[in-house]
């Protein structure tokens, strides 16, 4: 009964090749001319464009080291009070898009706004955090916020899986900390400072909602945006997506290259855990690092929250009026309840569809070993390493260059499919790592005994493999719902008419109206992020220290 394996590594061929290979090599492919490129190059605007984007990625990437490198090694080092509270607030930055984040950070950094009113009354004069380079290391640092529980993550799980008996034997043949850091520990890391920090260095390359919230143009990826009006007649932008792509990947593969270890990872196993308990006021001290971490990357949820329930916020530290009339305004506002309806139809349906080809990727990889499932897992994989402003560029390019794309796709029209596919695509790699891993600690034996009293492989599936793997695939059907709710690019580019606005494109065009706009796109922003924010919780409770595999590729 193995035949039907075939027909269904088929179909889920069919679907990656048609949803994501196809749109990547629409653009690769109109974009390769070479006019086209050296127009790139030898245009100032671009150059500066591509320039600025690769400062503010590898700026960003060193933020993110900077913060999740030490806090790694905090938690896996010292048994310390709420250690496992500290984990999950240590996820508090990834509950809010750091271009709604942006809407309340500039109530933090503007020129009469909250740190400058500061420096006012300690007798300094006013800097401009928003304007000229102050603009620029305020993108880094609220992307580096967003971005560095990825890496931290990544590193927990890494450090979690290296013997402290290699510490030991190092440490007994004279070897000091830092000799053993970069001697043993590090070599061991590599695997996940590949995973997070490639991740991120890509992120925040190809940012598009941060650098546009702040009116930071000279980016690639808004270059980008701002060239969609034109896509028909002037195919420059295919060129600019395409020098993003290769950019993009030789990011990754210089890191690989630089990162790449010989050296397998030993598990604890026996081993027992390496953490040091810590006793009186010493054991506080992980505590607080934690604590500090956390409120400082809490700073553009705290404003944003803030932003929501006042109605005036000028040259004070604390707004100056309090009210509720910003989501009273939310309500009543014409784009509001339709965006939150359309956002829970297109993420239901890519949740649905997520679910279902992450299954069953997982199945041809961890059950099935067809001969070509590693290719099939790379495949899926790839939306974590190729922009996402590239993949839902290509959906935009095939409507323009196919006829049966433009029908299925129409953006002029609903684009309920053209979002939900660009949504699920983009989710595709939690839903396939959380359920691979639940797939992995499923014994065999169980699938096995099933088969013997004759159950067939449906049933066998549906009564044995789904319940074992079943915290698996909430999780990852919780990563999948909550982050297309909250989907930024694929929402800006592909999201036409207002009538057909999700959330995320209905909070940047209120931030843009004039007067009380922010301030309900603000509150707009707060149901968000207790929505994410309740998502992350369930998934850390049901996933533990294991949640950093969600974001390793």
């Amino acid at each position: 009964m193995k035949w039907f394996r075939y027909p269904v590594a088929a179909l889920i061929v069919a679907f990656l090749a048609l949803f994501l290979i196809l749109p990547v090599y629409t653009v690769v492919a109109e974009g390769l001319n070479p006019a086209l490129i050296r127009e790139v190059f030898s245009n100032f605007i671009y150059l500066e464009g591509l320039l600025n984007s690769f400062q503010i990625a590898v700026v960003t990437t060193f933020f993110v080291f900077l913060i999740a490198l030490p806090m790694a090694f905090v938690y896996d080092s010292y048994e310390f009070p709420g250690k496992n509270l500290s984990h999950l607030a240590a996820m508090v930055p990834m509950i809010l898009p750091p271009f709604v984040g942006a809407l309340g950070f500039q109530q933090i950094l503007g020129h009469y706004g909250v740190l400058n009113t500061i420096l006012v009354e300690c007798g300094f004069s006013r800097v401009d955090f928003l304007t000229g380079n102050g603009r620029f290391w305020s993108i880094c640092f609220i992307e580096a916020l967003h971005l560095y529980p990825i890496l931290y993550l990544n590193l927990v799980s890494s450090l979690g899986n290296i013997d402290p008996a290699l510490q030991d034997a190092a440490k007994n043949m004279g070897a000091g900390w830092f000799r053993r850091f970069f001697r043993v520990t590090l070599p061991l890391l590599k695997p996940g400072i590949l995973a997070g920090g490639s991740i991120v260095l890509i992120w925040s390359f190809t940012e598009l909602g941060t650098p546009l919230m702040f009116g930071y143009n000279r980016v690639t990826s808004v270059q980008i945006l701002n060239g969609l009006t034109e896509l028909e007649t002037n195919p420059e932008p295919y060129a600019l997506v395409t020098v993003m792509l290769v950019i993009s990947a030789l990011m990754y593969l210089l890191a690989k290259t630089l990162f790449r270890s010989e050296t397998s990872t030993v598990s604890k196993g026996t081993a027992g855990s390496a953490s040091v308990k810590l006793h009186g006021i010493a054991s506080l001290l992980p505590t607080l690092f934690f604590l500090l971490i956390t409120l400082v990357a809490a700073l553009p949820h705290i404003a944003l929250t803030l932003t929501a329930f006042s109605l005036k916020w000028y040259g004070t530290v604390l707004p100056d009026h309090w009210s509720l009339l910003n989501f009273e305004n939310a309500l009543s506002n014409k784009l509001v309840v339709p965006s939150i309806v359309n956002s829970l139809k297109y993420s239901s349906v890519a949740m649905l569809v997520t679910l279902a080809v992450g299954l069953v990727v997982a199945l041809i990889v961890q059950r099935w070993k067809l001969p070509f499932a590693w290719l099939i897992d790379a495949i899926a994989m790839l939306p974590l390493a190729v922009p996402g402003i590239v993949v839902a560029f290509g959906y935009l390019g095939m409507s323009v260059e196919y006829s049966w794309a433009a029908e299925m796709f129409n953006p002029q029209g609903n684009p309920i499919w053209l979002l939900s596919i660009a949504y699920a695509v983009r989710r595709l790699p939690y839903v396939l790592r959380s359920v691979s891993a639940g797939l992995e600690q499923t014994p065999l034996e169980f699938e096995e005994a099933a088969r013997t009293f004759g159950a067939g492989p449906v049933r066998t599936l549906r009564k044995i493999v789904l319940p074992l793997i079943s915290a698996n695939l909430i999780v990852g059907a919780l990563f999948a719902f909550s982050f297309s709710m909250l989907e930024v690019s694929d929402s800006l580019i592909l999201a036409q008419k207002a009538e057909h606005f999700p959330i995320t494109r209905a909070i940047f065009d209120l931030s843009q109206i004039l007067g009380s706009g922010p301030f309900t796109a603000c509150a707009f922003g707060v149901w968000t992020m207790l929505f994410l924010a309740a998502t992350l919780a369930a998934a850390g409770v049901m996933l533990g220290k294991k949640i950093g595999s969600i974001f390793r590729f």
